[in-house]
């Protein structure tokens, strides 16, 4: 038997593992990788880690307790070696069966035929069990297939009901589809009579005031053609052409001499000015409305 807890042999010798007990290489390589990584990640910390600033010149670092409890350092920790020896393991004994130990007084007794079981006696209530819970049963199978037909009754009647309903829906939507559709007709046909109502009005009055414009078209005709000078009289045309531009001259002369004159006045009151100028042309329109009078009469 071999515990690797227990070290057998010379202590002072190199100690010799079996061949079954040597480490695996990969098991090895492993470990050696696991030991790698976690003293990168300690050097990884430390530089890290902040650091004491270097001394300045003329002193030292020193390492000093700061423990609530101080205590006292040594250069060396004391060592001891001790050595020991241990038996090998004995095999321990099957422990025996248990037994307990046996308490009272033996007794006996004699049982006849038919003193614990009486076949007839006793089935009779098993029988009546059974039969109560066949009738019961049935009882209930019977109810439960009665109230599946009355379900099934009131299930017909609900579709029945519900199928009069949707049928009456249906109906009522028809008749409000329809109403609808009669109302949109008719207010179309309202409004196409109105449409006409309006264009036999704008005829109407077309042909009103076509007519009224006809009635005033020769005669505005002719009072056109006479005004562009179509037709024309030789003594109006003389005044028009002699006359006229004589007076206007003059009116135009006698203007300027009343507006230099007035000057004065209409930088002191410039509403005065504007009648006067105002009243010079009303008076200019007065004189030529004069000589368009006298020329028709002459």
């Amino acid at each position: 038997m071999y515990d690797r807890r227990i070290y057998r042999g010379n202590t002072y010798a190199s100690p010799v593992l079996p061949a079954y007990a040597q480490p695996d290489a990969v098991e090895l390589q492993r470990q050696q990788l696991a030991r790698r990584k976690l003293r990168a990640a300690r050097r990884a910390e430390a530089a890290r880690r902040p650091r004491t600033p270097d001394a300045i010149e003329g002193r030292t670092h020193m390492e000093v307790q700061t423990e609530l409890y101080l205590e006292e350092l040594g250069d060396t920790v004391p060592e001891a070696n001790v050595a020991t020896q241990t038996d090998a393991f004995l095999d321990r004994a099957p422990s025996p069966l248990y037994i307990p130990a046996k308490s009272g007084i033996d007794a006996a007794t004699q049982i006849l035929e038919g003193d614990l079981f009486d076949f007839d006696e006793e089935v009779e209530p098993l029988l009546e069990v059974l039969v109560g819970k066949t009738l019961d049963r049935a009882r209930a199978e019977v109810v439960q297939e009665a109230e599946l037909a009355a379900l099934r009754k009131r299930q017909r009647d609900f579709a029945a009901r519900r199928a009069a309903e949707m049928a009456e829906v249906q109906r009522l939507e028809q008749a409000e589809v329809r109403r609808v559709e009669e109302k949109k007709r008719r207010v179309a046909e309202a409004e196409r009579l109105l449409k006409e109502k309006s264009e036999a009005a704008k005829k109407v009055a077309a042909a009103s005031f076509a007519q009224v414009y006809l009635s005033s078209l020769v005669p505005t005709t002719l009072q056109g053609l006479e005004e562009e000078g179509f037709f024309y009289d030789t003594r109006e045309r003389e005044i028009q052409q002699m006359f006229l531009p004589w007076l206007t001259a003059q009116v135009d002369q006698r203007v300027l001499r009343v507006s230099a004159a007035r000057s004065i006045i209409d930088g002191m009151c410039p509403l005065l000015h504007f009648i006067i100028i105002i009243h010079s042309t009303n008076l200019k329109k007065y004189i030529l409305y004069r000589t368009d009078r006298r020329g028709p009469q002459a």
